[in-house]
């Protein structure tokens, strides 16, 4: 899937790396905007209770 996606950026190696790096970026943003906040809201993923 990776390489797919490698081949597919346009321009040379070195625009390609930036480029996926900063896909990468925008994903994990994306992920702790949105996504993981919703998680634990609907899943009490940070609840810790003992005793």
């Amino acid at each position: 899937m990776y390489s797919w996606i490698f081949r597919h950026l346009p321009g040379p190696v070195w625009l390609k790396v930036i480029e996926a790096l900063i896909i990468i970026a925008g994903i994990v943003y994306a992920l702790f905007t949105w996504t993981f906040p919703w998680a634990q809201e609907y899943f009490h993923i940070g609840d810790t209770n003992v005793g």
